[in-house]
């Protein structure tokens, strides 16, 4: 509450009579720099998607279904309200304002950290509503005592023998991109795109290999905005060489307001700032990342290195597996140490870079939290009974990976087993779905979806998203949703399988594995693609109820045990070997 009245001061000062605090940094990333926490620092909820607006008599957050149980736990008591998105009854955030916000007050934001796209919109209300708007200042910095500091850690290369094309390479492609589309000058805002396209690392951001950065591309020129301190010679040497500038970050404002040809940007990824700052005669171009395409199809370099960090990754779930198995009940283990050994087990594979994302250790009630995270005030001790939802992945130079895994640690309810086995029916539907050249998520959603469905259950989430390389965990464009993505599957694509359930104050489950775009057979209807499931490891049959299976599905979960086995299995300790047998065995 300190806060919140800390922030609404400065507000009266400045004549502000509502701020808006995004989740978001000056790159529209998922996850962000400590700096970037300010939704979090004010408002107490930490889910990575948000959006706070302070007015001056009441305050609200906006976010989706992944978070709802999480965000009203954390805003009890706070003052602030709980805003559902895409729940019946609760405006989105554009339409409170459009319905409260009156003529000639202030609606207040930190243009650097608010999407192009979100500004446009506001726009427009603010034309019809005859409200100003004002967003030169970062408010937070006069209310965030002891803020932490940007990141300054040295960038890294990453090496062509992982990443399968040059950085010259790539600039090559996406300057062909351009011509088609007339474009003089591409900006690029977003982090990843930065990192795929000239090939560097670095650690900015928690668990995502990434620079705070910007990119300018034009037929003759590339130029990477970052921190100077951060690239040491060597690197910087091996860029200039690759046909790459190096300029200081805080410079991008002054470039983009010289360029006076047409230019390219993805306003999703693209900032209000940046975007006010382009010549008004300059011609617009916008569409989705150039560089947010190409990376998302995977060259035949990294799929092959995709494949080496998978099964890396399956050793250690295995090795887990079987630790967990053999000391619940005999030593004390908990939500946080469980992920503190799954992390440390992958810390010693080959390329291992650290975790991908902060794992989810949800035991019984707290698995209905989508993405839980637990803290020592709520950390629960496993015991031999019911469920627990263990999502994790590792980030490795050849490859980022993301599984999960609800393990049965005892007795379970009838209840908890059949709804266990309709998530991998859904699951196993979705896996083995061949589809015509065209299709796109929303169109395969509902085959993880049905077998729920048929019992009136559903998830409030999407059913998988894209997978970088060595990147993010969550990647677009792709997705698999039953609404809102039309972007087309293609091979080389990467995506999740992670259908789920989740009772509110009793369990949540989730089995989740990575899949691989591939063609299937081109017949007289068309082309048509299908998918391999490229992530390895049991899935556990302690909760399967049998009988509720097809022999289609029992031979589809066999069959996927047996890969699981024979990819893992010459890794293995012979104790070890003997564990997985049991573990993937026929049924």
């Amino acid at each position: 509450m300190d806060k919140l009245l800390e922030l609404r001061k400065i507000m009266n000062i400045k004549g502000i009579n509502h701020y808006i605090i995004t989740s978001s940094d000056p790159h529209q990333s998922e996850y962000v720099a400590e700096y970037y926490k300010g939704r979090a620092y004010i408002s107490g909820f930490t889910g990575s998607a948000g959006t706070l607006l302070v007015s001056e008599d009441s305050a609200k957050l906006w976010t989706d279904g992944r978070y709802f149980i999480q965000a009203e736990n954390q805003l009890k008591g706070t003052g602030i309200d709980l805003m559902k998105m895409n729940e019946k009854g609760y405006p989105t955030l554009n339409e409170w304002i459009e319905n409260n916000v009156n003529e000639n007050e202030n609606v207040g934001f930190y243009g650097s950290c608010y999407s192009c796209n979100d500004y446009k919109k506001l726009l427009e209300i603010s034309r019809k509503n005859k409200f100003n708007i004002a967003m030169e200042e970062d408010l937070l910095q006069q209310v965030w005592e002891n803020r932490p500091s940007l990141p300054s850690d040295e960038i890294f290369l990453h090496d062509s023998k992982f990443a399968g094309k040059t950085a010259s390479e790539k600039i090559k492609e996406v300057r062909e991109k351009m011509e088609k589309l007339k474009a003089e000058n591409y900006i690029i805002s977003s982090l990843d795109d930065i990192a795929w396209l000239f090939n560097i690392r670095g650690t900015d951001v928690k668990f995502t290999p990434v620079a705070i950065s910007y990119a300018l591309i034009s037929k003759t020129k590339a130029k990477l905005y970052i921190d100077i301190n951060k690239v040491n010679t060597k690197v910087k040497e091996n860029l200039n060489s690759e046909g790459i500038e190096i300029i200081d970050y805080s410079l991008i404002i002054d470039d983009i307001k010289e360029i006076k040809d047409s230019i390219l940007i993805d306003p999703a990824k693209t900032n209000a700032r940046i975007y006010s700052n382009i010549n008004p005669e300059v011609k617009i171009i916008e569409g989705t990342n150039i560089t947010t395409t190409l990376k998302a199809i995977k060259n035949k370099v990294e799929i092959s290195n995709i494949e080496k960090s998978q099964v890396r990754d399956g050793v250690v779930m295995v090795k887990f597996i079987k630790w967990l198995r053999e000391n619940i009940g005999k030593e004390k283990i908990t939500e946080i140490s469980s992920t503190n050994k799954l992390s440390a087990l992958r810390a010693t594979a080959e390329n291992s870079k650290g975790d991908s994302f902060e794992s989810i250790a949800g035991y019984k009630d707290h698995a209905a939290m989508m993405h839980y995270s637990a803290t020592e005030e709520s950390n629960y001790e496993l015991k031999e009974e019911g469920l627990f939802l263990l999502d994790s992945g590792g980030q490795y130079l050849d490859g980022t990976t993301d599984i999960t895994r609800t393990f049965a640690l005892g007795n379970l309810t009838d209840e908890e087993k059949k709804n266990y086995t309709l998530v991998l029916k859904g699951h196993i539907g979705l896996a083995k779905a061949k589809f015509l050249k065209g299709a796109n998520g929303s169109t395969l959603d509902i085959l993880a979806r049905k077998p729920l469905w048929d019992e009136g259950l559903d998830y409030k989430c999407g059913t998988g998203h894209g997978v970088g390389f060595f990147l993010s965990v969550h990647e677009g464009p792709q997705g698999i949703r039953p609404y809102g993505n039309t972007v087309t599957l293609e091979p080389g694509m990467i995506i999740t399988n992670e259908p789920g359930v989740y009772k509110e104050g009793k369990y949540g489950i989730r089995i989740e594995n990575t899949l691989l775009v591939v063609k299937d057979r081109e017949t007289e209807s068309g082309e048509f693609y299908k998918f391999d499931t490229i992530s390895y490891c049991p899935i556990d049959l302690n909760a399967v109820v049998v009988d509720m299976l097809t022999e289609e599905e029992k031979n589809w979960l066999n069959n996927y045990h047996k890969t699981v086995f024979e990819k893992l299995n010459s890794y293995l300790s012979k104790d070890e070997v003997e564990f997985l047998k049991q573990e993937t065995r026929e049924i």
